[in-house]
């Protein structure tokens, strides 16, 4: 019978976990008001949008590529969704369907031109970033969409838990990460996801067909963007043709520093979850000490490359 400290993870995994507990130990301290229901409740309303994008660019992570253009897929996806639904009147569900089938061709576009032609993830996705941001802007006209259904800002809406207003939208984002969590760790093709990270060619070998797996990674990052345009839009009650400009490197951000190795094969998607929120809390932390956001940004630089490094390392001494 398997004891309980068995079933834990491995202590290397809990980094992410352990550098959430000491942040929210500091600023607890040196602010007067981070501790506050009311201030948790906002960090992570202020982290769902980055926090469901890492959840596409974990897996696409795993398999040792990247995504650049998680960013601008996701702000298409918001356009798309609140144009058609101003344009020609669609009910919401349909509009916001439509909206997350663009990301997840995009996410297509990428899975193919990986596995067929063989391309490397980062000149793929730089690419689909510049005509994501193309089509963005020509399709919106510029112009921020603002006449938004009530049905697609719905998850925005929040309900009182003791003195926090928790958003419907947080409520989502924890259930997706449980459910990919599980997918991940319990389900053959979730560890196929490690394995082709991993070692492809061994992967292949055993009858894994690799190039399905990759292709569904990049699809599957493809929704979780969707649903991230969707958070987003509920969010600020507008399509915005200019967000999504810096969320690929704040997802980027959230995985390293929740522990999934840039080199694929090794991580936890639930780390992902933690990393989002360390970098929710560090801003917030530091904006309640009336810290610049240049230094906020500085600060998060050098924990990623600590973070990288210390993955660099570990590997090394795996050898």
């Amino acid at each position: 019978m398997s004891t309980f400290k068995e079933k834990l993870p491995p202590i290397s995994q809990m980094g992410p976990f352990i550098a959430l507990a000491i942040s929210c130990a500091i600023f607890g301290v040196t602010t007067d008001n981070f501790f506050s229901s009311a201030n948790f409740a906002l960090i992570l309303q202020q982290v769902i949008v980055v926090g469901v994008i890492a959840m596409g660019q974990t897996l696409i992570i795993l398999t040792a590529g990247i995504d650049l253009s998680c960013g601008m897929v996701m702000a298409l996806g918001g356009v798309v969704m609140t144009k058609i639904a101003e344009d020609f009147g669609l009910p919401a569900p349909l509009a916001i369907l439509a909206g997350i089938s663009v990301t997840a061709a995009f996410g297509l576009i990428n899975g193919l031109l990986v596995t067929r032609i063989r391309l490397p993830p980062f000149i793929v996705t730089l690419g689909t970033f510049n005509i994501a941001f193309a089509i963005t802007q020509l399709y919106s006209g510029a112009q921020t969409i603002t006449s938004v259904p009530d049905a697609m800002t719905w998850l925005g809406n929040t309900f009182r838990i003791g003195g926090a207003a928790i958003s419907y939208g947080t409520v989502l984002m924890v259930i997706l990460y449980l459910g990919a969590w599980f997918w991940l760790r319990d389900t053959a093709s979730g560890r196929h996801v490690y394995a082709v990270g991993n070692n492809p060619e061994a992967t292949r070998l055993v009858g894994i067909p690799t190039d399905r797996v990759l292709l569904g990674v990049y699809v599957l990052a493809g929704v979780f963007y969707g649903i991230a345009s969707l958070l987003s839009v509920a969010r600020t009650g507008v399509g915005d043709p200019n967000a999504g400009q810096t969320e690929n490197l704040d997802a980027i951000t959230a995985v390293v520093l929740g522990g999934t190795s840039l080199f694929g094969g090794r991580g936890m998607i639930l780390g992902s979850l933690a990393g989002a929120i360390v970098v929710g809390v560090l801003r917030n932390g530091l904006t309640l000490m009336g810290v610049s956001s240049v230094y906020q940004v500085l600060i998060t630089g050098i924990l990623v490359i600590i973070a990288v490094t210390v993955d660099q390392l570990s590997r090394k001494g795996a050898r």
